[in-house]
Order: C-alpha cells, then structure tokens, then sequence
C-alpha cells in the first residue's frame, strides 16, 4: 500500500493546503465537496503536487515539514522532480 503527501492549491485566493491520504484523487474531490471544514470556505482546489511513501510513518513525517514551508518554497517544491503528479489521472467525467 501507498502513501502520499499532497498540496493542493485554492483557486480563489492562490492558498495552499497540505495534507496526507491513501488516494489524492478522492481526497481532492473531498475537498472540493467541502468535506473539509478547513478548505470548505476556499473552493474549489486544484491537485499541484503528490509525493508517494512505503509507510505511513515517513508520509506523515514528510506532511509535517511541509506545513512549515513558505509560499516560494512550495512552488518551487511544486516544480521539482519530487512530484509525482503526471502519475495522476485528473479528469473524471462523474464530476
């Protein structure tokens, strides 16, 4: 089983948001049916970066230093060869 990291980004105000899940895809769709009390208000998002783990442990580990980087250092994250978006299929015709 996977683990990733993910950031996603508010389309209203440029934020970012990061977080930890088993599946970004459904954790995204989550957020942009403001599942989430904390992204509710900044809807919709967009998925801009995954990383993935072999271990619960090290994901969670990695979601805590993310939280601490500044604006610049996340899209510079964001455009390093650590993300593993492309991975990703972002479409889905159910919305």
């Amino acid at each position: 089983m996977a683990f990733y990291v993910y950031i996603i980004k508010s389309l209203i105000d440029q934020s970012y948001y990061k977080g930890f899940t088993e599946d970004p895809i459904i954790r995204l769709k989550r957020h942009n049916k403001g599942e989430s009390t904390y992204t509710r208000n900044k809807m919709p998002w967009q998925l801009v970066y995954v990383q993935c783990f072999e271990s619960k442990r090290e994901a969670l580990i990695r979601e805590k230093h993310l939280k601490k980087y500044s604006h610049i250092q996340i899209e510079q994250l964001i455009q390093s060869s650590l993300n593993k978006l492309c991975e990703f299929t972002l479409f889905d015709s159910s919305g």
